[in-house]
This record gives structure tokens, C-alpha cells and sequence, in this order.
């Protein structure tokens, strides 16, 4: 009998196509998981899941593991509510997520009970919650392997977190519903991804701007005959590091622009690489709406099957729901596509005139020598914020060149007042450059 759950019942019909096909393997190109193995490890994990405890939270904190499908199999079959964690998270994060994400019995979320939860930061340290059904979930895997062409045939590159929203919905949920086998790895060390990439035959990576500058500053690379599709998410690729990979190895990076709350929204099919931020087109079936088109950056409305039913505990229902949402990100119309140039919450306030970092990043960015720029805020007890940066250059590059160089292009409350020079610009496990822990680390210099 069919299961009435979405993704259960998409996974049966793979299962029936693939069930003695290899499903995962390990970075040296042996298969590890067949997908009849997947069904067999789910059974065994559903089988420890207790059936009283359907509607609670069931946290998958396996990091990168084998178990990562068959643990959300189970959770699916005993209905109890899955919540992807990082495997970097502490203990007292942890229970945090739990916390928050609890209720007292299933009957608490109404008659749209999720199946998922995905977890997000709020306006305060406290984290919340995104809610998904099957159906959704179903939705923003069918779109994303639909536009980006990814099919049976590929072999997707696991690196990114199985637990973050980018890497559920590009490497878990193709293999449960399209049976797109995937490589599982948990070395970041860019030498070893890219010996990894060449040795396993992986046709898809689905990577961050991170990976590809390290990967275009490495010398000897090895050849990559297999791999077709270079995917980049979780912050904005620098147009020098595409452009300068496409270079060195022959390949095209596509932009891919997502949101946690929504899934999928842009994809730069064609990667043309002649704009920074640039996003490309909206995904297949993705509407985007700007709401303010008259301005030079706008907010959007994203409307989609893919989008959750809403943030828990606390709604938002002004921002997501009802098949929509309203990300923070500040986009543009340019040509056919869509270009990011900021966040709302990454405005910096100079004496009341607003400055979008990405500006001023892109400048410092065009300055020779400068191979990563971030810009961020600081607090200034005479102006509110003052303006500064974090930079990655050679050894020649000074800080008065730089500050130079900006005068020259920028208005004056744009330039920074202070720009730091750093080996690498820091980032989380997700890729993610976090504009306010640098103001806090470098506030005080």
C-alpha cells in the first residue's frame, strides 16, 4: 500500500527503480550503501524510536553519516518530527534547539502537523524554528533538480552538512525522491576535496564561495573529467574567484539562491559571470515579486510551493506563510535575472546616511592585490556607525592604498575608516560571512 506521507511515498518508488543500485559512497569511489541498505538501516533505526513519541522532536545530529537518509526514513515512518542539527553545535546549543522546538503532545501543532523542522536565527541569541510538511519538502527537491538538470545519471559531492537547509535539499532529498546517488565526505581540506572530486568520478558539486577560492589559489589541481556542474550557495560568489576558477579549470560556477524558509529561489542557468550578486532567473515554479520596483534595491515576495508553513514558537505570518515569504535580502532587476546587492539588516547607519556594504566591498574588491573583501559596521558614539572591512590581499597591499583607491570611487561616508588585513575571511560552517560577530571581534581596535 502506498504511503500517504509525500516523501515516503516518492522514496518507495525509488526504492522499487534502484533498490540494489549503489546509493552512497565513500571518497575513495567504493560504495558504501545500496539503497535497499538504506531501507533495511531505516527499519532497524524506526524500530528504536518509540511510537509513543509521535508529534515530538526527534533531533538527526549525525553530521555527514551513512544514517543521515534511513534516521529521516524512520522519523518519517514513526511521524515523529524531524530537526536536523550541525554537527558543530555544542551541548548547550543543543538542548536550546530542543527546547524551543518542543511541545507537549502532538495535538500542538494543529492540523498541519511538519514532518521537519529546520532551525534558524531569530532577532534575539534564541533560535527558532522553520515548519515543513512532506509536500513541501517534495516540492523544493522536484524544482531543484528540475532547473539545474540534475538527474539519475549524476553523482552529486557531499561535502556541505546533510543538516543544513542547502545540503538537505541538494544531496538528502534527490536521493530519497529522484535516486541521484551521492559521494559522503567530511574533509574540508580543499586539496583533499578536489583529489576526492577527481578520484570519485562526482559529476555534481554542489559547494560555497569558500571552497572555490581556495581551489582557484592551489597549485597542481588535478583534472576533473567527470565534473559537469559547479554549484555555489550560502553567500554571494565574488565575481574575480568565478571567473578565475572558470580559468583554471575549464568549468562554469552557477549561482544558486536559497533561503532556508523557502528553498530554491534563483539559479543562474547560463553563468555568464558578468555581474557581481548576480542570481540568474527564479527557479521553476518560483514567482518573485519585487516590492518596491521603482528603487534601486528592494525586498521581494518569493511564492512557492516549497515555502514552510512558518517559523515556531513564534509566527511571523507577515514574512512566511501561506506559500510565500519575504526574505531580508535586497535584490535588483538586471536583464533576465536577479542580482543581490545587500541584506536590510546589513545597512550600515552613517550619521543617518545608509551604506549597502556590498558597495563598498565591490570596490575594495576592483583594487589589484585584493583577493576577499567583507564590509561591516562599527559602532561611533559621533556618528551612530562607522564604516570598516576586513580584507584578504597580498603582502604589498597597505591599508592606506586601500583607503586611497576608495576615495577616489566612493562617496566619503562609504570609505571605511579602518580596514583589517586577514589570512582568510572568517566564516561558519555554512560559508556564511557573519557581518556582526566581526564588528564585535574588531570593535575595540
Amino acid at each position: 500500500m502506498k504511503s500517504d506521507d509525500a516523501l515516503l511515498a516518492a522514496w518507495e518508488e525509488t526504492l522499487q527503480r534502484k533498490g540494489d543500485a549503489p546509493a552512497i559512497f565513500d571518497t575513495g569511489g567504493a560504495a558504501l550503501r545500496t539503497f535497499s541498505d538504506i531501507e533495511s538501516r531505516a527499519r532497524m533505526l524506526e524500530a528504536k524510536i518509540d511510537p509513543a513519541a509521535a508529534g515530538h522532536v526527534h533531533p538527526i545530529d549525525l553530521g555527514n553519516h551513512l544514517d543521515w537518509p534511513s534516521l529521516l526514513l524512520a522519523c518519517l515512518r514513526r511521524r515523529v518530527v524531524a530537526l536536523p542539527l550541525e554537527s558543530s553545535v555544542t551541548p548547550q546549543q543543543r538542548e536550546a534547539a530542543l527546547r524551543v522546538c518542543s511541545v507537549r503532545d502532538a495535538g500542538d501543532w494543529g492540523d498541519r502537523p511538519p514532518v521537519l523542522l529546520k532551525l534558524t536565527s531569530g532577532t534575539t541569541a534564541e533560535p527558532r524554528a522553520i515548519r515543513f510538511r512532506s509536500e513541501q519538502l517534495l516540492a523544493d527537491c522536484i524544482q531543484i533538480c528540475d532547473t539545474m538538470g540534475i538527474g539519475p545519471d549524476d553523482l552529486n559531492f557531499g561535502v556541505i552538512p546533510l543538516s543544513h537547509s542547502y545540503g538537505f535539499s541538494n544531496l538528502v532529498t534527490p536521493l530519497l525522491v529522484r535516486g541521484i546517488p551521492m559521494v559522503l565526505s567530511r574533509d574540508r581540506m580543499p586539496r583533499a576535496l578536489l583529489d576526492d572530486l577527481a578520484r570519485t568520478g562526482a559529476t555534481v558539486f554542489p559547494g560555497m564561495p569558500v571552497f572555490y577560492q581556495a581551489f582557484c589559489e592551489m597549485e597542481k589541481a588535478p583534472v576533473l573529467p567527470k565534473l559537469r556542474l559547479c554549484l555555489s550557495a550560502g553567500a554571494t560568489l565574488p565575481l574575480e574567484v568565478a571567473q578565475k576558477f572558470q580559468g583554471k579549470f575549464q568549468r562554469a560556477i552557477h549561482s544558486f539562491y536559497g533561503s532556508s524558509e523557502c528553498g530554491g529561489i534563483c539559479y543562474d542557468r547560463e553563468a555568464r559571470l558578468e555581474e557581481p550578486g548576480f542570481v540568474g532567473q527564479p527557479m521553476e515554479g518560483v514567482k518573485l515579486e519585487l516590492l518596491d520596483p521603482g528603487a534601486p534595491a528592494s525586498l521581494i515576495r518569493v511564492r512557492s510551493e516549497a515555502a514552510g508553513d512558518g517559523h515556531f514558537p513564534e509566527p511571523d505570518d507577515e514574512k512566511l506563510g501561506g506559500g510565500s515569504f519575504v526574505p531580508d535580502d535586497l535584490l535588483s532587476k538586471s536583464g533576465d535575472g536577479f542580482r543581490i546587492v545587500g541584506r536590510i539588516s546589513d545597512v550600515i547607519n552613517v550619521a543617518g546616511k545608509k551604506v549597502n556594504p556590498a558597495e563598498v566591498e565591490a570596490e575594495l574588491l576592483r583594487c589589484p592585490g585584493v583577493r576577499a573583501a567583507v564590509v561591516f559596521g562599527r559602532e561611533s558614539l559621533r556618528r551612530n556607525e562607522e564604516v570598516a572591512a576586513c580584507v584578504a590581499a597580498g603582502a604589498d597591499v597597505r591599508e592606506t592604498d586601500l583607503l586611497e583607491f576608495c576615495r577616489g570611487r566612493l562617496s566619503g561616508w562609504q570609505v571605511p575608516k579602518r580596514i583589517f588585513f586577514v589570512d582568510e575571511i572568517p566564516v561558519n560552517e555554512r560559508g556564511k560571512v557573519n557581518r556582526r560577530e566581526l564588528a564585535q571581534r574588531f570593535g575595540s581596535r
